[in-house]
């Protein structure tokens, strides 16, 4: 296990954290608890957190929202929430690879961390679970973000040019 692993109590951060929650509104029911569950988490970990949420039409306006804000602002950390439930045709698999490209892109080309949990589902029964239940993405999604913008943050701190240090070790 890694020693860097961010501790889901109260924390006190150095400057204040701003972190972009990106949501479709498609399948609204499930995305708004994944934003209820995202929001709640990110304010219990760091109370003063700032938080600005979008909404766009559907997962694959995810991207170019996000593109828009990194080019206009610099948040510590962008969260894009989404649900894309299988059907009969290729239609899911196609939006969701596109949009996993375009976020990891994203991230790259700004170096600002992009969490994707545009979830893509077999039914939604799953999407319940991952939204609503045991298995909540939005907490997960939460946490990664803070963790990473803790980690850019200490490496711009430190000038840091490498992160071997703060990652964990791989077994094997």
């Amino acid at each position: 296990m890694a020693e860097n692993i961010l501790s889901p109590i109260p924390r006190s951060i150095k400057s204040r954290r701003s972190i972009t929650i990106i949501a479709s509104l498609y399948n609204e029911e499930l995305v708004n608890a994944l934003i209820d569950s995202t929001s709640n988490e990110l304010t219990r970990i760091i109370p003063n957190m700032a938080i600005s949420i979008y909404r766009v039409p559907g997962a694959f306006e995810i991207p170019v929202c996000a593109k828009f804000l990194l080019e206009r602002s610099k948040p510590d950390a962008i969260i894009a929430l989404g649900v894309i439930i299988k059907g009969a045709t290729a239609h899911a698999d196609l939006i969701a690879s596109s949009v996993t490209s375009s976020l990891q892109d994203l991230a790259i080309d700004y170096q600002t961390p992009v969490i994707h949990e545009v979830l893509m589902t077999e039914n939604a029964e799953q999407a319940k679970q991952r939204c609503m239940g045991d298995k909540n993405r939005g907490v997960e999604a939460a946490r990664a973000a803070i963790t990473m913008a803790e980690l850019f943050s200490q490496m711009l701190d430190s000038g840091s040019t490498g992160i071997a240090k703060s990652l964990p070790k791989a077994n094997g």
